[in-house]
């Protein structure tokens, strides 16, 4: 039983890597299964504050994931406009599948700064923000999962 849960829980981590990658698999949340899996192992030791912290580190990253499009539209000379466009564009592109949340903060971006300037250099550049942001956002939670493994791979031993 304990090989199943371990190699369960590998699965569910190996998921979440890739739902790091693609938007539309929750890539922390199913890390963090996997590494509860893993602990429910007889073999398997894993610290309780450890685990804690580590919920604690996914929900930051979900958040920061919504928050981090806004922050480069805002970084990238956004008005409010265009941070709430950027905003209305992570959710509705939630619905949307994952090229819409891919390009959903890109639009929104663009539209509220095209409504508040009428430019279409400066709406770009704030699109552009909101991309960059969509981008750091990946790679805070690929980062995220990369440690989470490292931190199963090691409980094993």
């Amino acid at each position: 039983m304990d090989i199943f849960l371990i190699i369960l829980g590998f699965v569910c981590i190996v998921v979440g890597l890739v739902g790091s990658v693609l938007p539309a698999l929750p890539g922390p949340p199913l890390s963090y299964i996997g590494l509860i899996v893993i602990n429910l192992a007889s073999d398997v030791e894993m610290s309780v504050t450890w685990l804690v912290v580590w919920a604690l580190v996914v929900v930051a990253v979900q958040v920061l994931d919504i928050v981090i499009p806004s922050m480069g539209t805002k970084r990238f000379g956004g008005s409010k406009y265009g941070v709430w466009g950027c905003n209305v564009g992570v959710i509705a592109g939630m619905f949307l599948g994952p090229a819409g949340i891919i390009i959903g903060p890109f639009v929104g971006a663009v539209a509220g700064e095209l409504i508040k300037t009428g430019d279409l250099g400066i709406s770009l550049k704030a699109g552009f923000g909101a991309f960059l942001g969509f981008l750091t956002g990946t790679v805070v939670k690929v980062v995220m999962v990369l440690c989470m493994t490292a931190y199963a791979v090691w409980s094993l031993f």
